[in-house]
């Protein structure tokens, strides 16, 4: 048995799911935001399954966001339970507080190199820093791999990564009934936006990563799979996972043409087709709304519609 616990945020993303898998060992996939107000809706979520905090036995986390491993620490100290991750995954975990340090240099650079003020740069950087707060880290006792088992006495999940969303982004496949947890990789009632960051590893941190392609690529993987019910991070549980991805593929490709026509009138840089295409939005969310123009260009690039140049240090893009 998944049973869902839904915690509330401070993100416009909404509420969050924590699923406790009812098997032994006592399993809760992701824990909310590192909030008081989150604690105590995740205990009395977990008291309406009949279960309590002290009881945890494993807290397993499917990707690096906040809202879905800030209380991480807190819950592992109560219930002594393992804590499990992704190997990528692993050191944004164990040291949430610096990775959101390098992640906030690299997105700043990435702005200003795509046409973002220098105000807006500063305003932006100021709110992320704010953010870290709902983060938090803990040791990983148990590390997972891509294509590896998550085991229980009733039933085994294979384990899947399914960069896109984030590069860390985890997904939980029982084969024997069809359940999925998704975390953020599949969302009914929303879009994952493929966002721009760096990598948890050991790699360079100043390549630009293409999310938008890593993610259609995942989701390639995952519409092939027999998957019955999606337990989604937001929102509701759901079926038909594979018409759902055929529906965002299609919505990508309506987008990405949209783009291309602006791009087809004159030299034009990432934040300025944000703004012509969303507004104010494009200043207030322009690290959401850059994720979304760059992942679209990239399509564009990859099928020889759109160039790249640079003048000034600001990247532009324009028909071939």
């Amino acid at each position: 048995m998944i049973g869902g616990v839904s915690i509330p945020t401070p993100f416009r993303v909404g509420d969050v799911n924590a699923y406790l898998v009812e098997d032994d060992p006592l399993t809760l996939f992701d824990v909310g935001p590192n909030s008081a107000r989150s604690y105590v809706a995740l205990e009395a979520g977990l008291a309406t399954l009949g279960r309590r905090i002290e009881e945890l036995e494993r807290i397993v986390i499917t990707h690096q966001h906040a809202d879905h491993l800030g209380l991480v620490d807190v819950l592992a100290d109560r219930s002594g339970a393992a804590v499990c991750a992704l190997d990528v995954l692993v050191p944004v975990v164990e040291d949430f507080q610096g990775y959101a340090e390098r992640n906030d240099v690299f997105a700043q650079a990435l702005l200003r190199r795509h046409g973002v003020p220098d105000q807006v740069v500063t305003t932006l950087g100021a709110v992320t820093r704010g953010y870290r707060g709902w983060g938090a880290s803990a040791p990983v006792s148990e590390i997972l791999h891509d294509g590896g088992e998550l085991g229980f006495a009733g039933r085994t999940f294979t384990v899947h990564h399914r960069p896109g969303h984030s590069p860390t982004d985890t997904v939980f496949f029982d084969a024997a009934n069809g359940d999925l947890i998704a975390g953020d990789h599949l969302l009914r009632h929303i879009s994952s936006n493929p966002l721009i960051a760096i990598l948890p590893s050991d790699g360079p941190e100043t390549d630009r990563p293409h999310a938008l392609k890593t993610y259609m690529a995942s989701m390639t993987e995952t519409r092939a799979m027999a998957v019955g019910t999606v337990f989604p991070g937001h929102g509701e549980t759901f079926t038909g996972h594979a018409q759902l991805i055929d529906e965002r593929f299609a919505m990508h490709e309506r987008r990405a043409a949209k783009f291309a026509a602006l791009i087809a009138q004159a030299p034009i840089s990432a934040h300025a087709i944000a703004v012509e295409t969303w507004g104010q939005i494009a200043l207030t969310q322009a690290l959401l709304t850059l994720s979304e123009v760059l992942g679209h260009v990239d399509l564009l690039i990859e099928r020889d519609e759109v160039v790249e140049v640079e003048a000034d240090g600001v990247v532009q893009f324009t028909a071939a």
